[in-house]
């Protein structure tokens, strides 16, 4: 007796088109969400900064994956996928399993995004997760404000007698700096400005001004100071109304993104930096004396 191919093939074809939508519906859910996750963000200061502090806790996930966790998963702090878990040495708790949320995740074979569950550290046991805070007059803070300054797009000058640590005068085109200031509060202040000069890019940025920019601004530097443990300043809510206003979900994740990739790109770089400085002191320390 032959095998029906002809049904077999039906039945496949009905299997995958039933996947499909199933799948597309996820999405759609996840989509909504997210939207979600950004309406709250934008209109309420004490949801912005809530999303602040989880995105400064987890600076490799997208905003756009923070607002669903933010609407989604109560109580989150520092989340992750199965796989992220499992890099750091921690599995999920067997009875927390199917109380994740979705989120879009990179598939680690195809490199395209995909639907994938994420859990709050609480849902999940195993090896401690270190964080390597910046402290003041270390090695390590001298090379994070070096690279800090690397990111600027104004030049530099000093002013000791300036009543905060940095300030950009767009009109001069210049990031002032008080070195009097200590660390970690020069820290918080020059990664806003920093951030600013940037934002106005020499003056190619058209719709720049302070007025624009400056809670931009301001939570890059939340961002980046909680990412390193450095108390972070609390941004000024005053204009978070007008920021956003008359934007879609997808017009104000588009400035949650551009926070978060500044904030993303010089994070990335403080690390990289602070590492090849340690590796340095390293090889200096094994190279024998002749």
């Amino acid at each position: 007796m032959m095998a029906n191919l002809e049904q077999i093939i039906a039945n496949k074809n009905a299997s995958d088109t039933q996947w499909q939508h199933q799948q597309q519906a996820e999405r759609e859910n996840v989509t909504e969400m997210q939207n979600c996750g950004i309406e709250m963000i934008t209109t309420d200061p004490t949801q912005y900064l809530r999303y602040l502090t989880i995105q400064g806790d987890n600076p490799g996930y997208s905003a756009g994956n923070v607002a669903i966790v933010l609407a989604g998963l109560s109580g989150a702090t520092v989340f992750g996928t199965r796989e992220r878990w499992q890099s750091l040495g921690r599995t999920v708790l067997e009875d927390q399993q199917e109380l994740g949320v979705k989120i879009f995740a990179r598939d680690p074979r195809t490199k395209a995004y995909a639907l994938a569950d994420a859990y709050d550290i609480s849902q999940t046991q195993g090896r401690e997760i270190k964080r390597r805070p910046l402290r003041e007059d270390t090695e390590e803070m001298a090379s994070a404000l070096s690279t800090l300054l690397n990111y600027s797009k104004a030049k530099l000058s000093v002013d000791k007698d300036m009543t905060v640590p940095a300030f950009f005068d767009e009109g001069s085109r210049e990031l002032v700096i008080n070195s009097e200031f200590p660390d970690e509060e020069a820290f918080a202040s020059i990664a806003a400005e920093v951030a600013l000069t940037r934002y106005h890019d020499k003056g190619y940025n058209r719709d720049y001004s302070w007025a624009r920019y400056e809670l931009d601004a301001q939570s890059v530097s939340y961002i980046l100071c909680r990412r390193f443990g450095i108390e972070p300043k609390e941004p000024n809510m005053e204009r978070l109304a007008e920021r956003f206003s008359g934007m879609d979900p997808e017009e104000s994740k588009t400035v949650l993104d551009k926070i978060q990739n500044m904030s993303k790109q010089i994070g990335r770089s403080i690390d990289m930096n602070i590492e090849a400085e340690k590796r340095k002191t390293r090889t200096a320390v094994r190279r024998p004396v002749r």
